[in-house]
């Protein structure tokens, strides 16, 4: 394991760089890519939001922050450090009630806090994540947690949020994380908010699988977004690209 948070270290200050600087798009974001089992980055896209966010079909909304460096970034640590096929030449961004969602077991959704989905959205998300699809929710703090609690009580009215500690196996999968409410970086915009991790499992059962995690108080996809620039300290982007590497390790073998 010493081994591997070295690696993980170097790996950061340098493949990642590279990686970094790539100033193109293309190929990542897309609504479709033929499957052929190797393993695929998905954000979703939702089209209404809280708060007056403007919204439309094919603009700009707050689910595309650190969009693409944040999944490329991650990809090429997940390519380079598992025997996983990531595919690091392109992501998906699907809607909830995209058939294709179906084809692909992990899903991550960007600023839940001001989500909103049409009831055919919600029943799609049941259903997905019943059959087994593992979604990771990211980048929301505060008070948005309500926003984001009460469009989750339509997709499973039942469902109950439960706190995380470190002894969750999403926690090990990989990497064993010694503090997983990492403080933030005082340049990050989430300092002085500790992060806090929630889980809703099956059946309400905490044993059971993790069917989604909410990243609260917590934007891991900004520290994947900056790698390798020397916006954030090393350590603090080492630990949000290991919570990633054992979120999509959970959700392939779960």
């Amino acid at each position: 394991m010493r081994r591997s948070l070295r690696w993980l270290t170097i790996f950061a200050l340098t493949f990642v760089t590279a990686v970094s600087a790539q100033p193109t798009s293309v190929g990542w974001g897309r609504r479709d890519i033929p499957y052929d089992g190797q393993f695929t980055f998905v954000r979703l896209r939702w089209r209404a939001g809280t708060f007056g966010v403007p919204v439309r079909e094919n603009g700009v909304n707050f689910w595309i922050h650190e969009f693409p460096r944040a999944e490329q970034n991650l990809m090429t640590v997940l390519d380079q450090l598992t025997y996983i096929d990531a595919r690091t030449d392109g992501s998906l961004t699907l809607t909830l009630d995209d058939p294709y969602l179906f084809k692909h077991p992990i899903a991550v959704m960007w600023e839940p806090g001001f989500w909103v989905m049409t009831d055919k959205e919600a029943t799609r998300l049941r259903e997905y994540l019943l059959k087994g699809g593992f979604v990771i929710f990211n980048d929301f703090e505060l008070e948005q947690w309500d926003n984001f609690e009460a469009q989750m009580r339509r997709v499973m009215p039942g469902g109950q949020w439960i706190r995380l500690d470190g002894s969750h196996p999403v926690f090990s999968t990989l990497f064993h994380i010694e503090q997983i409410e990492f403080p933030h970086a005082v340049n990050h915009h989430l300092f002085g908010l500790r992060s806090q991790y929630y889980g809703l499992f099956e059946d309400n059962d905490p044993k059971g699988r993790l069917m989604a995690i909410a990243n609260y108080n917590n934007n891991l996809a900004e520290y994947w977004q900056m790698a390798g620039v020397g916006f954030f300290p090393i350590d603090s982007s080492n630990e949000a690209f290991k919570l990633g590497v054992n979120y999509m390790l959970y959700g392939l073998t779960h």
